[in-house]
């Protein structure tokens, strides 16, 4: 198996072992708690946004899409779910409130090398799915930096927000478990220095 194979089916429970490392070292302040948490709300808004353009496809085993989506978030980047996933993940490394420019450094790197390797794998299949059309989106939307503008759609997709919203459960509950998680810790087991 393939390493962006591998992080591919289990992107899902990769960040376990890092969030029960935080957890346990962690000394949450409101102040942490909330900066945080805007970070994850940021987060998970651009998730939506995308998913709602995206649609299911996002939640399968399977590297590969049913089409090709150009507009929405996808007009400015091309893995807006992941750059969603980062701000969540920069947004739980501030929570615990220790080692906070490490921590989000530590996030950064542990994520970054897994996306590395998941997008190679999503884009070797999208230009097997959609060739030239892929191509030539490759060259006009990067692929982590969001551009200001939109690039310009040859076949737009009609978002389904309630649809993206069903869909983001499973990320809905790992967000609030691991808020209500650093809560309790902050709630009953962090001491004032």
């Amino acid at each position: 198996m393939k390493l962006g194979e591998f992080f591919f089916k289990y992107r899902g429970v990769t960040p376990i072992p890092l969030v029960l490392v935080i957890l346990y070292f962690a000394q949450p302040t409101p102040q942490s708690f909330l900066y945080g948490i805007g970070l994850m709300v940021l987060g998970e808004i651009i998730r939506i946004w995308g998913v709602s353009y995206a649609g299911g496809a996002t939640r399968t085993r399977e590297v590969g899409a049913p089409r090709l989506v150009t507009n929405g978030p996808f007009a400015h980047v091309r893995n807006p779910l992941y750059l969603g996933n980062m701000l969540m993940y920069t947004g739980a490394a501030i929570i615990p409130n220790v080692w906070t420019p490490l921590l989000i450094a530590i996030v950064w790197l542990y994520f970054g090398f897994q996306y590395y390797w998941i997008v190679r794998l999503e884009e070797e299949k999208l230009t097997e799915l959609f060739g030239e059309e892929y191509l030539h989106y490759q060259k006009v939307v990067p692929r982590f930096f969001p551009r200001i503008t939109p690039a310009q759609s040859q076949h737009p997709v009609r978002p389904n927000l309630w649809a993206a919203l069903k869909s983001e459960k499973s990320t809905f509950l790992s967000f609030f478990t691991i808020l209500i998680l650093f809560y309790v810790k902050m709630r009953f087991f962090t001491h004032p220095s």
